[in-house]
């Protein structure tokens, strides 16, 4: 399978998020929409393949062109919150003490209907320790939540939330790891120290 994707830089945050919407994969490549053309050489060249990219900032979006599978997908990181106030802290056999969020979004930009939910996503430590999300959704979790149920995204139409994550307070994450079944490699939105 060929998935292309490329990122581009929001002035308004989205997050996107996508589960498995294939079966296996075989290539990935990434594209900044933002990066400025080179000057054409004397003698013409190859086209070069373009830079593949899977790391982003908070804010950017990285869009996936699952050819295979026909359907463009777009996903965002629009905010990560630590602490989030409100909620109960979560019990001790979820690991943490505190709640803290991710606002996602993911869109289906063009091609076959397809499911989002809160699991291809996670937390990644400098340490190398992951925090899954809890599967937990009502009650006192900060609204709207990203569905943690499969959910059917229509082309041309989105799906935006916030995923709760149990957390230790004295500690932040290094990334926001989204890795649905389309892609080859994980795909990490960078959390800044504060």
């Amino acid at each position: 399978m060929r998935t292309r994707i490329t990122v581009a830089a929001v002035g308004t945050a989205f997050l996107l998020a996508l589960t498995g919407c294939g079966n296996g994969t075989e290539g990935v490549s990434v594209t900044k929409s933002d990066a400025k053309p080179e000057l054409t050489p004397a003698a013409p060249s190859p086209t070069p393949e373009p830079e593949t990219q899977t790391t982003f900032d908070i804010g950017e979006t990285a869009d996936i062109d699952d050819e295979p599978n026909n359907v463009s997908f777009s996903a965002t990181v629009i905010a990560y919150t630590q602490p989030v106030k409100g909620p109960q802290a979560p019990t001790e056999d979820l690991g943490g003490d505190a709640w803290a969020t991710a606002e996602i979004k993911v869109c289906n930009v063009k091609g076959e209907t397809f499911t989002v939910s809160q699991f291809p996503w996670s937390l990644a430590y400098e340490d190398g320790t992951r925090v899954e999300v809890s599967g937990l959704n009502g009650g006192d979790l900060p609204k709207p939540e990203f569905p943690t149920n499969d959910v059917s995204v229509k082309p041309d139409r989105c799906v935006r939330g916030k995923i709760p994550f149990p957390v230790q307070s004295d500690t932040r994450p290094q990334y926001i790891v989204y890795a649905p079944d389309a892609l080859d490699e994980p795909l990490e939105w960078t959390v800044p120290a504060q």
